[in-house]
This record gives C-alpha cells, structure tokens and sequence, in this order.
C-alpha cells in the first residue's frame, strides 16, 4: 500500500508542470465545506495524473478527501458531501419557525379558513 503512494509521489514530481493539488490551495482537498470539495473535483478533471492518484487512493483506503477527482468519505467514494450540522426540518424554508407557519397556514386552509399571517409577539 505505501509503495502506491510512494511510487504516486514519484511520478507527480517528475513532471514539469504544476498539478493541480501543489498549484491550488491544498486545503480545498481536505474540506469540510461541499464547495470546496466541488471546486477540488473540478481542478482534478484537467490533472494528468488523475487515474493513477484515484486508483492510488482507492488501493489505500483513503479515510477523506479529494483523490483522483472523487470525494472520500470513511474509506468510500460519494458523491458529494453533506455540509455538517443538523438538516434543516423544513428544507425549502429551512427554520423550524417557518415550517410552524406553513403547517398553520396548511392546517387553516384545510379548514376553509384563510391563513393569517403570525405576528412575532413584542417584548
């Protein structure tokens, strides 16, 4: 497993040209936020070394991080990473005082009754 990643090293240096991940902010490969890992992916299409540093990560089990121009994840490829935190409850408001509102605006209109607005209660 490490002469992968030994040999990986090798070849990388012995071009002449600037790969992605040395010419970049090398942080990009290693974020927590989606669209640094997104942005990372992109960098790698154009990589001339990009089939062998995937098939190098795949062969290690790398735990994280943009390999190859594919996000890990515990030692798998996904897709695309979650930004961290709890889901939102109500994903096309995103707050749970909103999502109140529309099942209260929901539960009026179910009863023939048109929604009011809530007003926030003052001090």
């Amino acid at each position: 497993m490490a002469s992968s990643l030994v040999l990986l090293t090798a070849r990388a240096q012995a071009r002449d040209d600037l790969l992605p991940c040395r010419r970049e902010n090398p942080q990009l490969w290693f974020s927590d936020l989606p669209a640094g890992l997104r942005l990372a992916k992109a960098y790698c299409q154009t990589c001339p070394m990009r089939r062998a540093c995937l098939a190098g990560a795949v062969e290690r089990g790398e735990p994280h991080g943009v390999w190859g121009g594919e996000i890990f994840a515990r030692g798998a490829i996904i897709t695309e990473k979650r930004p961290r935190g709890r889901p939102p409850r109500n994903p096309q408001t995103g707050s749970p005082a909103a999502a109140l509102q529309g099942r209260a605006a929901a539960a009026a209109i179910a009863r023939g009754h048109a929604a009011e607005p809530v007003a926030n209660p003052g001090p």
